[in-house]
């Protein structure tokens, strides 16, 4: 059988540009003004591999910005099948607060990337409204909710996460937080057992792992 050539260059392709992202995500919350051979040089790539994943400092940024998103949304479908529909929940909302540190981090660098008047517009939250939606719509069908909460009333309740500062002790506040807002959603609940906090129960799956 003839082997497909190009298949380790794309792996290694990915790679690169993943640990851009990485080493991007880092030095960019540090300073807004971190400069991409320094990036790059970090990396363990050249400028040139750089440029070719992201021709500009706003591309980098608005991508580590949808990528960060993503990985969030992502998220939900996971710990949906792997947890219990609350705990997935809960789970899911310290995901969505590291995000919010990630966002409060970058927020310099990505005011600069979408300041200019021909600059791109910073990425919608759609990934993460549906990846709200979904683990929502679980919850209330298992009753382990109050019926009838939206995306965006899950969105505005936990919008005290972006007043956090990412530099802080930020992780028992959110913690807090976001049990203040999970309480609130389990209130009312048809099948709900009452408020339980940290932990995570797992479900067991099938193949025993």
């Amino acid at each position: 059988m003839r082997q497909n050539k190009d298949a380790p260059l794309r792996s290694d392709a990915q790679r690169n540009r993943e640990r851009i992202l990485e080493v991007a995500l880092a030095e960019l919350t540090l300073c807004a003004d971190a400069p991409l051979s320094v990036i790059a040089r970090k990396a363990g790539v050249g400028q040139g591999t750089l440029y070719r994943n992201f021709p500009s400092r706003e591309a980098l940024v608005l991508e580590i910005y949808r990528h960060e998103m993503q990985q969030v949304a992502d998220a939900a479908t996971e710990l949906i099948r792997t947890h219990e529909p609350d705990r997935a929940l809960r789970e899911w909302m310290d995901h969505l607060a590291r995000f919010a540190m990630t966002k409060a981090g970058l927020a310099d660098a990505i005011r600069q990337a979408t300041s200019a008047p021909d600059s791109p517009a910073k990425p919608g939250h759609t990934p993460v409204t549906s990846a709200a939606e979904l683990l929502l719509r679980t919850n209330e069908e298992a009753g382990t909710i109050r019926p009838g909460v939206t995306a965006d009333d899950f969105l505005l309740a936990i919008a005290g996460l972006w007043q956090l500062g990412p530099h802080g002790d930020w992780q028992p506040r959110a913690a807090r937080l976001l049990d203040l807002v999970m309480d609130g959603l389990r209130a009312g609940a048809s099948g709900g057992e009452g408020p339980r906090h940290g932990g995570t129960t797992e479900k067991p799956r099938p193949d025993g792992v």
